[in-house]
């Protein structure tokens, strides 16, 4: 009796994942190939896997038997692989980068310049994510993230300090200007506790005027005029149609770390990359801190 390790691997993700799509879609292969490779499976081990009900595939007994058993041997695989890629001189193949959305936007898009014009055999592909992508799991090769804890089983470096501030439209900072007394409008997160700390205080005629769950639609409302918004340095400074505002000192934020699996950490492409990044910070740290 054997079983293919790619049908192994969709047992273990459809257990893991709870349903055939977000399996597929972890997987990077379509619905009806998970449902086959199940299928082929069940026929190979002539035993039920997974019972077919109205709300999904649920896993048998036997299927987290098996999930448990390849999620170690996916550890393994993956720590085989990470081994492989210290070894790597190359500076060719691919390398996988993630960052946040708007980090990348605004900055890392220049260090990607520089560094695809440097190695251009290099298979560049990043990942724009603001979830903590599984570095243990190989999903990115080499991680920017912006936070006081990177990864404590994580190699890293950190990048740079960062500020926050408070940011609006120039014809409501001329407004705040004009007329201190007047009301100011805050755009805040929606699972902030309320305003900015001391703003009543110093502005005790601050409200709240609307509540977004993103910060693309928050930099959107603030464009449009409809209050002030409190957002890291680097990102209103380089964001159009936002001025600074003084409404409060600027705020220590979270660090920006590039980071990376122990393994991975001294392969030739991760190398060159985080060279890239530490010397693109090194002359724009100013564009993170007030």
């Amino acid at each position: 009796m054997s079983v293919d390790w790619e049908d192994l691997k969709t047992i273990l993700y459809v257990v893991r994942e709870g349903r055939l799509t977000r399996a597929a879609a972890a997987l990077g292969i379509n619905y009806t190939t998970v449902a086959r490779r199940i299928a082929r499976a069940e026929a190979r081990l002539n035993m039920r896997l997974f019972e077919r009900l109205k709300d999904g595939y649920h896993p048998t007994a036997i299927a987290k038997l098996v999930a448990e058993h390849v999620s170690r041997m996916e550890m393994e695989e993956h720590g085989l692989m990470r081994a492989l890629s210290r070894k790597d001189d190359t500076l060719s193949g691919p390398l996988v980068i993630t960052a946040p959305q708007l980090l990348i936007q605004t900055h890392i898009v220049h260090v990607i310049d520089v560094f695809c014009t440097a190695y251009p055999e290099v298979e560049l592909e990043v990942n724009a994510a603001n979830d903590l992508l599984d570095l243990t799991r190989r999903q990115a090769d080499l991680a920017i993230r912006i936070s006081n804890n990177p990864g404590d089983d994580l190699k890293g470096l950190r990048l740079t300090t960062q500020h926050t501030a408070s940011f609006a439209s120039p014809a409501l900072a001329r407004q705040i200007n004009d007329t201190p007394g007047d009301p100011i409008d805050w755009i805040i997160y929606t699972n902030a506790a309320g305003l900015p700390r001391k703003i009543d205080k110093r502005y005790p005629r601050s409200r709240i005027k609307a509540r977004f769950d993103d910060m693309v639609s928050m930099i959107g409302a603030a464009q449009a005029g409809l209050g002030v918004v409190r957002m890291p340095v680097f990102l209103g400074r380089a964001t159009a149609g936002l001025e600074q505002v003084p409404l409060l000192p600027p705020q220590p934020y979270a660090d920006i770390w590039v980071v990376a699996h122990r393994d991975v950490w001294p392969s030739a492409r991760v190398r060159a990359f985080r060279d890239c990044l530490v010397s693109y910070f090194r002359q724009h740290r100013a564009c993170f801190t007030a």
